[in-house]
């Protein structure tokens, strides 16, 4: 084990020595305003095999907002995250990233602007927690951010309720834990656009909603979050903006209260739904008619 550690080891020096010369070169981000678009996808449209999964798709994320991306399994959701990362290439449409093509930018570049949290994160190396979390300060290594690193890893990982798992192998940690390290990892890299894909996936009440409650932060000092979500409760209580897709197609864009209605909700999600107010006078619940 200690051998493979030294390897891992190995391999995350390499890589921030690998990046560090491209860095210098990089155009870093500037101050962003309320409202500014951060990243947006205008009618994208994809089609993996021949499955249609996206249908002239159009999502504008703006600082200051939380976004939710809502829908069906199936729906497209992961996908135009995916595509909004630049892990797909959508076969027409385009996609911008602080107004530039996303292609204009150099991956580093990129990592300077927006951070992601996938569905499922795998490593071959046995890392400790601390050490994921750290790389997510990878792409400001070279820059004067560097010296903020210390400080964004605890900083994340108290954030996260992760402090305790800091020498743990990530490999050894429960779905759910794995979930809020790679949470910590994103955070760490304090980039003003958040891209998480299912971040509440595999983790308890509790859990779940301090990560929406950290998108939320995120977002009411100027940063940017786009989500994707199944439980439209925590939607309607946390976005500020949601777009509901299905079939691959937008079907409705906006506020939450406007979108998520019992008739337009029973009928993407094909089962009958009703909207129920909270008791304590919160965001309305969506429950499953019963």
């Amino acid at each position: 084990m200690s051998d493979l550690r030294q390897e891992g080891t190995s391999f995350l020096g390499a890589l921030r020595t690998a990046v560090t010369g491209a860095r210098r070169r990089s155009r870093l981000p500037g101050p962003t305003s309320p409202g500014d678009v951060v990243t947006a996808a205008h009618d994208v449209s994809l089609t993996l095999g021949d499955a249609p999964i996206l249908r002239d798709v159009s999502v504008d994320v703006r600082a200051g907002e939380v976004r939710a991306l809502l829908g069906p399994n199936g729906a497209g959701k992961s996908t135009l995250l995916a595509v909004l990362t630049g892990d797909l290439r959508p076969d027409a449409g385009t996609v911008t990233v602080d107004g530039r093509p996303l292609g204009s930018w150099s991956p580093t570049e990129l990592a300077l602007r927006r951070s992601v949290m996938l569905q499922q994160v795998s490593l071959s190396f046995p890392f400790t927690a601390a050490d994921v979390v750290r790389m997510g300060r990878t792409p400001w290594r070279g820059t004067p951010s560097e010296d903020e690193d210390d400080a964004a890893v605890a900083e994340a990982m108290a954030a996260t309720d992760v402090e305790h798992l800091a020498e743990r192998h990530f490999t050894s940690l429960s779905g759910g834990e794995k979930a809020r390290v790679a949470l910590a990892r994103v955070l760490a890299q304090r980039t003003a656009l958040l891209m998480l894909d299912e971040p509440t996936a595999a983790l308890d009440l509790k859990h779940q909603e301090l990560v929406l409650q950290l998108a939320q932060a995120h977002a009411a000092v100027g940063g940017a979050v786009v989500v994707v979500v199944h439980d439209l409760s925590l939607a309607a209580a946390y976005a500020d903006q949601v777009t509901l897709l299905a079939h691959g197609r937008v079907v409705a864009d906006g506020h939450p209260r406007d979108v998520l209605t019992a008739d337009l909700l029973s009928g993407v999600y094909d089962y009958p739904v009703e909207i129920v107010d909270h008791p304590g006078g919160g965001a309305p619940i969506v429950l499953p008619r019963r």
